[in-house]
């Protein structure tokens, strides 16, 4: 399973570590995913879809 967002399609980004020495690591940065029961089906949403959902749900 990708690590993606089932709405919005937002994945992880690529981002520089530093150590003490300043010498620098490529890592990823991986977003917040929730696992939500929409509408009966089963979805992978990251928490700022999910903050939305319940926005318009009032």
């Amino acid at each position: 399973m990708a690590r993606t967002c089932d709405i919005c399609h937002r994945g992880s980004t690529v981002s520089i570590s530093r150590s003490h020495s300043n010498i620098a690591t490529r890592r990823k940065k991986f977003i917040n995913l929730q696992t939500r029961s929409i509408n009966g089906q089963r979805l992978t949403i990251c928490s700022n879809c999910l903050k939305t959902q319940t926005k318009r749900a009032k």
